[in-house]
């Protein structure tokens, strides 16, 4: 062979191997493509041929007993022990106190927690006795829950703000505010840096005025947490009622603006860890966080900036109930120890006692007026939309024995949770799909095919939990057809085992599409799987393998639907 044919082999050869590595690429380009988007224009096609392949059949439907007393929240929440304690009583003679969780805990949440164990080592004595104190660590509103209730009342209470002592005192507790702060906190609104200087550049000022005037005007996106559980998230609904009507937060004025405002919400995390991986997300342009944990997240402190609202949260504690003299004598002396200088300026490490300069913007609320509070926002959290939620329930025989009959029981009690506006439905899957409950509002007569509908699930069979999903989409697409205005979500509860039908990504695309939140509920569960659905519209994930799934079903109800 000469030279010159030998070159044009060579030649040939690599552009042949040019073009097949090009078109790979443009071909692997395009597949990822298509797995990972899915056009609004084609995601009905394709639901409806996913949904085709489906064998689904409507049970007819049971009526089961309902109970029409209200939910008892004591009744749901687990026993005390749930919650750890941090810091253990050294001596006979001591007081139990509940510390809320950024203070309670460990690392750089937690300060109370070393204080505590430096109060009990030096051993101080009151009337001659040694005596310590024991810290449990507890969010503010569960402990709320738990002494409003009466079914764990301890000896003294620091929560986050003074909120939720005046809730407890209101709930008919004796309440004593001992000390009005063991260290400065500050709730805040973190916004972007960008939209930060978009709204100063329009409104002239950042606080929740201009905030809550930029979201009714569909021109800021926030989310904040639950005002039912989460400090700052009742801290910002009493601060944003106030802003429409200074005078009185529950006047009809104070209502329709807050309606208003809220209706341009696009998310109420049940979580602060949950609205964290929101705002990671981008999707949101702030918020709500308390500057403790602002000024210990690395993340947030370059991109963001930190805008105080509402009431301090300087932990004020409180002692409860008739205690005995030695009892507060006790926790008087901690509350001496803990303004102590050093253990002042160990708080400022761990990220309290900034903003010294900040004074709280609301006067003193009452706890009747803070309940109320929380009551329209329960009934006005969605604006003028209704919910239209379907639940899909795993009933393969992975879930057979103690896993369905939790879930069953989470149902059963949760219920009484769901708004009786909203519309439900309830779909159930192994190797097959059920529709065991078409869509329909959440009157009495749902509420009780509801009820039979659960009780009759068995299990049995393979699962398919992304064919159950489809199904529910399905669902909540014919009903938008028929009702546009309505939000629609669900909540997937199972032990997060596919090995039948659909996998994730083949109806990823369409999630992400429809942007429809799933919520999941893992019992006995792959936990990860379950994150992993939840994570796509940055919905929560519940590991119900607890005793406290009916109290956090409960919450995470409240809060979306």
């Amino acid at each position: 062979m000469n030279k010159g044919k030998f070159y044009l082999i060579i030649i040939v050869l690599l552009v042949v191997v040019f073009g097949l590595v090009y078109a790979g690429v443009n071909l692997t380009s395009n597949l990822g493509k298509s797995e990972k988007q899915v056009t609004a224009e084609d995601a009905s096609k394709k639901l409806n041929r996913l949904y085709s392949k489906l064998d689904v059949k409507t049970v007819p439907p049971v009526k089961g007993q309902i109970d029409l007393d209200p939910a008892d929240i004591g009744e749901s929440l687990p026993d005390i022990s749930k919650f750890p304690i941090t810091v253990n009583n050294t001596t006979d003679h001591y007081v139990e106190i509940f510390s809320s969780t950024e203070k309670g805990g460990a690392g750089v949440d937690g300060w109370l927690t070393e204080v505590a164990e430096a109060f009990n080592k030096e051993q101080p004595e009151v009337n001659g006795s040694k005596v310590s104190v024991r810290i449990r660590n507890i969010a503010s509103g569960t402990a709320a829950d738990y002494i409003k209730s009466g079914k764990y009342i301890p000896d003294a209470f620091t929560p986050s703000n003074e909120l939720w002592g005046e809730m407890v005192a209101a709930s008919g507790v004796k309440t004593e505010m001992i000390s009005k702060r063991l260290a400065g906190n500050v709730p805040g609104i973190v916004i972007s840096k960008a939209k930060y200087d978009a709204l100063i550049e329009k409104y002239g000022a950042v606080n929740v005025k201009t905030v809550t005037d930029a979201i009714a005007n569909n021109e800021f996106s926030m989310g904040y947490t639950d005002p039912f559980a989460s400090s700052t998230g009742l801290n910002f609904l009493i601060t944003a009622l106030n802003t429409f009507d200074s005078s009185n937060i529950l006047s009809d004025k104070a209502v329709q603006g807050f309606e208003k405002f809220q209706a341009n919400v696009p998310f109420i995390a049940s979580t602060t860890i949950q609205m964290r991986d929101a705002a990671k997300s981008g999707r949101l342009d702030g918020f709500v966080l308390e500057y403790q944990t602002y000024v210990n997240a690395a993340d947030l402190k370059n991109g963001y900036v930190f805008t105080p609202f509402g009431v301090r949260h300087d932990s004020p504690l409180y002692a409860l109930g008739d205690l005995p003299q030695e009892k507060l004598d006790i926790i008087k002396k901690f509350a001496d120890f803990v303004a102590q200088e050093k253990y002042q300026k160990l708080a400022k490490e761990k990220g309290f006692n900034g903003l010294e300069d900040y004074q709280s913007e609301l006067a003193p609320v009452e706890g009747g007026l803070l309940a109320s509070a929380q009551q329209i926002w329960k009934e006005k959290k969605n604006g003028n939309k209704t919910i239209s939620a379907v639940f899909v329930t795993d009933v393969s025989g992975s879930m057979a024995g103690e896993p369905l009959n939790r879930l069953k029981e989470s149902l059963i009690k949760g219920q009484k949770y769901l708004g009786k506006d909203n519309s439900i439905g309830l779909v159930s899957y192994s190797d097959e799909v059920d529709i065991d409950l078409p869509i329909a509002p959440f009157d009495t007569n749902q509420q009780s095919m509801f009820v039979g509908a659960v009780n009759s699930l068995q299990a049995g069979g393979g699962t398919a939990t992304f064919d159950g999903i489809v199904v529910a989409i399905k669902m909540l697409q014919d009903e938008l057809a028929a009702h546009p205005d309505v939000k629609p979500i669900i909540f997937v509860l199972s032990d997060g085992e596919t090995n039948q039908g659909y996998s994730l990504d083949d109806i990823k695309g369409l999630i992400e599409t429809y942007k429809i939140p799933i919520y999941t509920i893992g019992y006995n569960a792959n936990i990860k799987a379950l994150q992993s659905i939840s994570s796509i519209n940055e919905a929560a994930s519940i590991n119900a393998d607890t005793d406290d799934v009916v109290y956090k079903i409960g919450n995470l109800f409240n809060v979306q639907v």
